[in-house]
């Protein structure tokens, strides 16, 4: 059983990016350029534009943070998306989500400039995914297929399954599987699949994202499979000195050594998501998808 490091590859990643930034810089070309909009004081939102400022940091990106009080109107928030699509110093911005009950979460999404849509969210950006077009692949679809090429799992004839549909995660990564050069063959289950239990333990890979702690049990998995767990669940502990822990949705310690591979949680596709994020904002400020 070998334990799939996310820590690692990404801090490889953002050698990779820093390198080619510094050529960029070094060449008399502008630094790439990522903004966050955030609106409110949701504390989990905070902490994310916080980890992503830090990265864009490592790379070398500048990076901007525009907040906003939950008061603002949809209106207002649709006009400041509209300034960053027309501002030619900016490559690429995210929407922080979610938005205050009063503000369309899609609306908002659709009002992005699909060439600066770096989180991959636009209709446009899936569309082009789904059919095999270059694409901004939202951050953690995109992390977990760069986990798979990086430690070199086979794809080509294996069996993917897919447990969530959710448009972030499950039904992207499920079209990803399925393009030419992974080749798997995937099936996508969810809370109203029958025998699930049955389908999950003749995965070769299972992707878990479905939001419901330590619901992979070791019956469910296959000898030998690939195990991606994207859930990320706190709970109350009195084993550490916060109070709390993380849980993925796989029972890792029962499942793990069942596994050839496997992602820990925290610490497998965490922190490939921001990672994911810097490479979108990076082919942005080179125009690589739209020409």
């Amino acid at each position: 059983m070998e334990i799939i490091d996310g820590k690692k590859i990404s801090a490889q990643i953002k050698e990779e990016i820093a390198a080619d930034v510094k050529k960029m810089v070094e060449a008399g070309e502008r630094a790439p350029h990522l903004v966050a909009i955030i609106v409110g004081n949701d504390g989990a939102s905070e902490t994310y534009v916080g980890h992503k400022e830090k990265a864009c940091n490592q790379v070398g990106f500048e990076s901007t943070v525009l907040r906003f009080a939950d008061t603002i109107t949809e209106k207002e928030l649709l006009n400041e998306v509209q300034k960053l699509n027309e501002d030619d110093k900016v490559d690429g911005f995210i929407i922080q989500l979610p938005l205050p009950k009063h503000i369309d979460d899609q609306k908002i999404i659709e009002a992005i400039d699909p060439k600066k849509d770096v989180d991959g969210f636009h209709p446009v950006n899936m569309g082009r995914m789904v059919i095999g077009l270059p694409a901004y692949v939202s951050a953690t679809p995109d992390g977990i297929m760069e986990l798979i090429k990086r430690y070199n799992i086979e794809t080509s004839g294996k069996s993917c399954v897919v447990i969530g549909r959710s448009n972030i995660v499950g039904k992207p990564i499920a079209n990803l599987m399925l393009q030419k050069g992974a080749d798997s063959t995937v099936t996508i289950c969810h809370s109203r699949t029958k025998n699930i239990k049955e389908i999950a333990s003749n995965a070769d890979i299972l992707i878990v994202a479905l939001g419901v702690a330590e619901y992979v049990t070791a019956d469910m998995v296959k000898e030998g499979a690939t195990v991606i767990d994207v859930g990320i669940t706190r709970v109350k502990s009195d084993k550490t000195k916060s109070g709390w822990k993380l849980l993925g949705d796989v029972k890792y310690d029962e499942v793990a050594p069942k596994c050839s591979y496997i992602t820990p949680v925290p610490g497998g596709v965490g922190p490939m998501t921001i990672v994911s994020l810097m490479k979108n904002t990076l082919a942005a400020r080179r125009n690589e998808y739209y020409k």
